[in-house]
């Protein structure tokens, strides 16, 4: 006897079907964990406790909250700029009890007690921080959405060096941490510059490094 035509299923149909089922299979699951004691849907939160750029903060965050969107949205220092959100641009590059760190790669709640220090906390008009006045001398931006993230990082580059902090590139990990061009293209190479004014952005920190190059 020949198989019946009546059937037939293409790969769509048989995909859909199986998106359903697992949906089937959920839904029981969800509403019985929305039932239980204490499934609110509200967020989890904890205080917060912060000195940033040489203020003390006190916050009341979800748990969930990065450093940048503490920083950003709920202290509105917004010179901290949000790029990739991934950790892979530098843009939102941040000083942390003197070490620099992506800041949209933590959460807030692990850094209570820490001095937080972000581009606003370095320099003002009119009294500008050596390194943001070099890089407007050395024109080391152009469109300058990356420029908070590279000077909080060019400004921790030249203290990892004068603490003898070895980078990837440094020959003798006994020896001490001497300014190059090789160290400071390794040691910044975590800040990306869409607009390619790397060969500034570098002049800048020599200059500020003192031509030790």
């Amino acid at each position: 006897m020949a198989p019946s035509n009546d059937w037939k299923f293409t790969r769509r149909d048989v995909l859909k079907m199986g998106a359903m089922s697992v949906t089937a299979l959920a839904a029981p699951r969800l509403v019985t964990a929305a039932s239980e004691p204490g499934a609110t849907g509200k967020p989890v939160t904890a205080k917060v406790a912060l000195e940033v750029n040489g203020t003390p903060q006190a916050l009341e965050l979800d748990t969930r909250t990065t450093l940048l969107d503490a920083l950003r949205e709920h202290m509105h220092l917004t010179g901290t700029k949000k790029g990739c959100d991934h950790g892979q641009c530098g843009a939102c590059t941040v000083i942390v009890d003197g070490r620099r760190i992506n800041s949209c790669l933590t959460l807030a709640v692990m850094h209570e007690g820490a001095k937080v220090t972000t581009i606003e906390g370095l320099g003002k008009p009119g009294s500008l921080h050596p390194m943001q006045a070099a890089f407007v001398k050395h024109d080391g931006y152009q469109c300058g959405y990356c420029t908070p993230g590279q000077i909080c990082s060019a400004v921790a580059v030249l203290d990892e060096i004068k603490e003898d902090i070895p980078s990837h590139v440094t020959g003798d990990l006994t020896a001490k941490a001497r300014f190059s061009r090789t160290e400071v293209r390794e040691r910044m190479s975590g800040n990306i510059c869409r607009c390619g004014a790397y060969s500034n952005i570098h002049d800048a920190i020599e200059e500020v490094a003192g031509g030790a190059a």
